[in-house]
C-alpha cells in the first residue's frame, strides 16, 4: 500500500522548527557549557538535549502520527522500527565536536524518511544563519539569512578540474587520504557536519568521501538536499544510501557527489572495505 502524500505545507513549519532548535542551541553556545561523553565516547552537551526537546515537541504538533528517531532518543529497537514505513530522522545537533570547538560548523538536521528514502530535508547552521531545505522530486532551496526568500539550488553539472573535495576537519582516515591521492590535483575544503552536502548542492564543492562510522541521522537530511539538487550519495556498491535497514543504525562508507558521472569507482579501486 502506498503512503499518503506528504502535505506541501509541512516545509514552512519544519524550517521554523529548525530555526527554533538553532536558537536553543545558541543559548547554550554563548555560555560556559559542560561536555559529557556518551557510551561511544562522542561528546554530548546541553545544546544537543535542548534542541532534541524543541524538535520532538514541534514534530509532535506537525504530525503526531509519525514516529521520531533522534540521535538523542535513539533507543528504539528494530522490533519497533521495522514496522515504520514513514518516520522522522533527526540529528538535533550534527557536529557536536565543531560546537565544542566553537567554529560554527554545526547544524540541525531534520528529515522525513519514506520506505528507506529521505523525502523531506532541512539543514540549518544557526551560527551562520544558513538554511537549506529540499523536497524529493520537487527541488532544493537555499533560504536567504533572516528572510523567507528561497534561491533554488542545482548541483548537476560536469565537474571541472581541480575537483573541490569536502573533507571533515574532525575525520581524515587513511582510506580517505588514499582516495584524495587517487583523485589527483584537488582543492580540499575543510567543513564540519552536514554543511558538506549543502556546499555540494550549492555547487561550491564537488565530492565528499566518507569512510568510517556515521549514523543514519548524520546523513538523511543532507542526502535529501543533495539528491534534490541533482547530486548523489552512493555506497561503495553504487547504490544510494537507504535508511532503517536493520538493527544497526550505522551507514556504510559512501561518497557524496555533485556529478554522479565522476569516475568515483576508479578512486576506490583496490580500497580495503
Amino acid at each position: 500500500m502506498s503512503l499518503p502524500e506528504v502535505p506541501q505545507d509541512w516545509q514552512a513549519p519544519l524550517i521554523a522548527l529548525a530555526r527554533e532548535a538553532g536558537a536553543a542551541i545558541l543559548e547554550v553556545y554563548q555560555t560556559d557549557f559542560a561536555v559529557q561523553a556518551k557510551d561511544d565516547r562522542s561528546p554530548l552537551t546541553a545544546a544537543d538535549l535542548a534542541a532534541h526537546r524543541v524538535i520532538a515537541r514541534g514534530l509532535a504538533q506537525i504530525a503526531p502520527h509519525i514516529p521520531l528517531l533522534s540521535e538523542e532518543g535513539a533507543g528504539i529497537g528494530w522490533d519497533t522500527r521495522r514496522a515504520w514505513s514513514r518516520y522522522w530522522l533527526v540529528d538535533p545537533l550534527d557536529g557536536t565536536r565543531e560546537f565544542v570547538k566553537r567554529n560554527g560548523e554545526f547544524t540541525v538536521n531534520i528529515a522525513l524518511v519514506e520506505d528507506g528514502v529521505p523525502v523531506l530535508g532541512v539543514v540549518y547552521a544557526p551560527v551562520l544563519d544558513y538554511l537549506v531545505h529540499a523536497r524529493r522530486g520537487t527541488g532544493c532551496w537555499l533560504r536567504e539569512a533572516g528572510t523567507d526568500r528561497d534561491a533554488p539550488l542545482g548541483s548537476r553539472r560536469p565537474a571541472a578540474a581541480p575537483l573541490r573535495v569536502a573533507a571533515s576537519r574532525s575525520h581524515l582516515d587513511p582510506r580517505t587520504a588514499r582516495v584524495l591521492e587517487a583523485i589527483g590535483e584537488h582543492e580540499r575544503i575543510g567543513l564540519g557536519s552536514s554543511l558538506k552536502f549543502c556546499r555540494i548542492a550549492e555547487g561550491r564543492a564537488d565530492v565528499y568521501p566518507r569512510f568510517g562510522p556515521t549514523s543514519e541521522w548524520d546523513t538523511a537530511a543532507g542526502q535529501c538536499v543533495l539528491e534534490a539538487a541533482g547530486g548523489a550519495v552512493l555506497g561503495l556498491d553504487g547504490a544510494p544510501l537507504r535508511y532503517n535497514r536493520g538493527e544497526s543504525l550505522l551507514n556504510p562508507d559512501f561518497l557524496a557527489l555533485g556529478d554522479a558521472d565522476l569516475p568515483w569507482q576508479e578512486w576506490i579501486d583496490g580500497l580495503d572495505g
